[in-house]
């Protein structure tokens, strides 16, 4: 049994009044984005956002969104992202609107006044199971629809991307713009994708090998494929054969399913964004994912698997954010990491207030 019928009973038992959306409803032409879920009050007295951009003559404009939580771990990146997101937004070349971080913590925090945020409600307690990357899809959910967004596409990224250069608008009419992960491989695990992807929707290789971020995506689509991917995270989560294939990374497989289910494709871009150390140089890259660990012993070879002699790890500064200055690796690192010390180091010289 396919995606349709067999675990939409499970999780309303598990979520009690968390309301799903049947399928057949989500993959329908126009799916209605309006959703009441608990901690989510409709009526007359509804706010509605509004996202306002300064005027540019283009009319392919992005809109950059981040979602976030209230923790320092998160908020320093943030405040580092939105430093290089302003540098480069309005240099020629770049289609780079407005900027939202969505903040799904439930409440103001002190980033308010320094970076344009929309506050989204957290899942209902327990929901998450402990992935709290779930909370990402819901949360774009709730901005979609309560904010008046301008422009007509949206770039989705995350606190830990750094913008090296102005960027373009690569995405072109009903297909969108991704980068091509190397460990998402949907022909690996057709039967497990297959329970929400049924025969009948086509080849598996449909599902493009992305996750949600970096994407440029149509708003007119993300807001079809926001609902779908925020069901099929959690239908997945819930199932443990799907949960134990997928970890950690089962969140952008259930975007790339939502996309797909959709007909919205993807235009594969590898230049999109790097990830150092692995990858070495930035030339061609619009945006730095400094997800992995940096170490290297102090003539320039990297130590895989052991702390450096040099390094910097994002996960060294889950408490503190990381001090102005940091020492710049040794001679002989990769361009790539001297590049994104260099850029951090920058950012946090001219942000007001950095504290460590």
């Amino acid at each position: 049994m396919g995606f349709r019928g067999k675990f939409f009973f499970p999780i309303l038992m598990t979520l009690s009044l968390f309301l799903i959306i049947r399928y057949n409803y989500i993959v329908s032409d126009d799916p209605p984005l309006r959703q009441d879920l608990p901690g989510r009050r409709s009526g007359d007295d509804e706010v509605v956002y509004t996202v306002k951009t300064r005027s540019k003559k283009s009319k392919r404009l992005f809109h950059t969104a981040v979602t976030a939580t209230d923790s320092v771990y998160s908020t320093w990146q943030c405040r580092v992202m939105y430093y290089w997101y302003n540098r480069f937004r309005d240099e020629p070349g770049s289609d780079m609107g407005g900027f939202t971080r969505i903040l799904h913590s439930g409440r103001p925090d002190g980033l308010m006044d320094e970076i344009p945020t929309f506050v989204a409600q957290p899942l209902p307690s327990g929901v998450d199971q402990g992935y709290v990357v779930l909370n990402r899809p819901w949360a774009f959910v709730q901005w979609l629809q309560q904010a008046h967004i301008e422009e007509d596409y949206i770039l989705m990224a995350e606190p830990d991307h750094i913008i090296v250069k102005p960027i373009p608008n690569l995405a072109r009419g009903n297909l969108a713009a991704a980068f091509p992960f190397f460990y998402i491989e949907p022909k690996k695990y057709e039967s497990v994708l297959r329970k929400f992807f049924p025969k009948e929707n086509g080849l598996i290789s449909r599902i493009d090998p992305i996750g949600n971020s970096p994407v440029i995506v149509a708003k007119k689509s993300l807001m079809k494929i926001a609902p779908t991917w925020m069901n099929v995270s959690l239908a997945m989560k819930n199932d443990p054969q799907t949960d134990k294939a997928f970890g950690w990374v089962l969140e952008m497989y259930a975007y790339a399913v939502s996309s797909a289910l959709h007909g919205v494709s993807n235009i594969l871009h590898k230049d999109f964004m790097i990830q150092p150390p692995w990858d070495t140089e930035t030339k061609n890259t619009y945006i730095i994912h400094y997800t992995y660990g940096c170490d290297f012993d102090m003539k320039g070879n990297m130590m895989i698997g052991k702390i450096g002699e040099w390094r910097f790890d994002k996960r060294s500064y889950g408490s503190k954010p990381p001090p102005r200055n940091l020492a710049l690796p040794p001679q002989g690192v990769p361009e790539s990491v001297v590049t994104l010390v260099k850029m951090i180091n920058e950012a946090t010289a001219n942000i007001p207030n950095w504290a460590s």
